[in-house]
């Protein structure tokens, strides 16, 4: 590589910004380095699978380049939803792969990383519809995770994270219905924070009401501050608007976050399997966080204990895989054939059309009613809780695998791998993965810490006080 481009490889955007506005380096400059690394690392990894490399360069040379916090960093967009305006998008999917989709317009989040002057080079792998924590689409084949490239980076957001993870660009979109963000961030050794719902706005075309949020993967945990800064806020018709922070996210780095009464939950709380070295790790940032002078108590939500929560999130999930086909064929101005949706997917869709108006009522009733349940526990005076991110270490690739015999076994196998995010999209809360630890093998072990409603003041703080207590940007993988 070249000497730049080996340079900024490990480098996070908020120091790649200082480069840029100091006038050491330009825009095309460090953009041309992250097309070199992406060119020699992605044939291994499979990472960003449509690349519009011209169009970044005119960005990257363009005089009107906004003066945002992040000028100039090269950046990538996941695969699903966030449209750029004139750019390819597949959305996972075989038939608008082929179809060649083109962008009309910018999402508002898309539009908001343009303004910080991001400069959006390409797309990254996702699961067709984001609907399995592993990225093996059919339409473009797996990512690899660069810690060992058998195994899966996790999923939905599993291209962006090995992008950043593999060092091609310092951070990346990413979006997170069920764990997506926090997820390939455990799997890759990342920073995943999933922000509250209605914290950046999912307009104009998804509803703010959705179990899905969007935001980044990164290195470092100021990367991830700065750029809700820089993103967050309502849209036009936004109904759900988390409430606004009383300072910049940035302000909360480095500051003592006081003594925290932490709940630990270290197993899986309905009793399925948890790995032994996952259990170790989670126990083990308990500790420190003790050390830390915080009050960790073996203490959770009783609602986490609740056998009907996946039948209730399934119901939703169901549902919004449906509304997603309808959006696909009215996009392609005609309906998908059942081949054209991998059949997880399709599965879903058809059970959805059996939903009546009733049935998708009492399934938001019951939702409402978890989230009344979980959010009760923070509200009687707990701040963080602390638990896997996922069950497993990442599971080899191909574990997860459409099985048209029995289209629903990947859900039910990935209800094994991922207990532990999906009840946070589920009650709004804000919640984040750390890579704190690490097995004997080199594998990133992440841990999640979850918030009250509208407190991801409270995660930044304490992510930062871990991030410099047993810091991890010095760990990188060999490929």
């Amino acid at each position: 590589m070249s000497a730049l481009a080996e340079q900024t490889r490990w480098m996070d955007a908020t120091d790649q910004a200082k480069l840029v506005a100091s006038g050491e380096v330009s825009p095309s400059e460090l953009l041309e380095a992250a097309i070199e690394r992406i060119e020699r690392i992605d044939p291994a990894l499979n990472a960003v699978v449509i690349r519009w490399f011209d169009h970044a360069r005119e960005t990257a040379a363009s005089a009107d380049l906004p003066n945002g916090a992040f000028r100039g960093v090269p950046f990538l967009i996941k695969d699903l939803y966030a449209t750029y305006a004139g750019q390819r998008i597949s959305n996972g999917n075989l038939a608008f792969k082929e179809a060649h989709v083109i962008a009309e317009a910018d999402t508002t989040l898309v539009s908001r990383y343009r303004a910080a002057g991001l400069v959006i080079a390409g797309r990254t792998n996702s699961p067709e519809l984001g609907t399995v924590p592993t990225t093996e689409p059919v339409a473009w084949g797996p990512t690899h995770n660069p810690w060992d490239t058998t195994r899966t980076p996790g999923g939905s957001s599993g291209g962006a994270a090995a992008a950043v993870a593999s060092g091609m660009v310092p951070f990346a979109h990413a979006s997170d219905g069920g764990g997506s963000i926090r997820i390939p961030a455990s799997c890759c050794g990342l920073v995943g924070l999933k922000p509250s719902q209605g914290r950046i706005t999912l307009g104009p075309a998804r509803e703010e009401s959705s179990l899905a949020v969007e935001h980044c993967v990164s290195r470092t945990v100021r990367d991830t501050a700065a750029l809700l800064d820089a993103t967050r806020g309502p849209g036009i018709g936004d109904t759900v608007i988390a409430p606004p922070p009383t300072r910049p996210y940035v302000d909360e780095l480095g500051v003592d976050p006081g003594q925290l009464r932490i709940g630990i939950l270290d197993h899986h709380p309905q009793g399925g399997h948890v790995d032994a070295e996952v259990t170790h790790a989670t126990q083990a940032v308990g500790r420190l966080l003790e050390s830390l002078g915080h009050h960790v108590e073996a203490s959770w939500p009783l609602a986490l204990e609740d056998t009907t929560f996946s039948s209730k999130f399934g119901a939703l999930w169901s549902a919004n895989v449906g509304l997603a086909r309808r959006r696909f064929e009215d996009q392609l101005g005609r309906r998908l054939a059942d081949n054209e949706l991998e059949p997880v997917n399709r599965a879903q869709a058809d059970f959805a059309k059996h939903f009546t108006s009733v049935d998708y009522a009492q399934a938001l009733s019951a939702i409402a009613s978890f989230r009344r349940a979980l959010q009760s526990w923070w509200h009687d005076g707990w701040d963080l809780l602390l638990t896997p991110t996922v069950a497993e270490l990442p599971i080899t690739l191909g574990t997860i695998a459409n099985d048209p015999e029995h289209p629903m076994a990947p859900m039910r196998r990935s209800g094994e791998f991922v207990p532990f995010t999906p009840p946070f999209n589920t009650s709004g809360q804000p919640a984040i993965s750390l890579p704190l630890e690490w097995t004997a093998q080199g594998l990133p072990v992440g841990v999640q810490l979850a918030a009250a409603y509208g407190r991801e003041d409270v995660l930044i703080r304490i992510a930062s006080q871990l991030e410099h207590a047993n810091p991890w940007a010095h760990r990188t993988p060999n490929i």
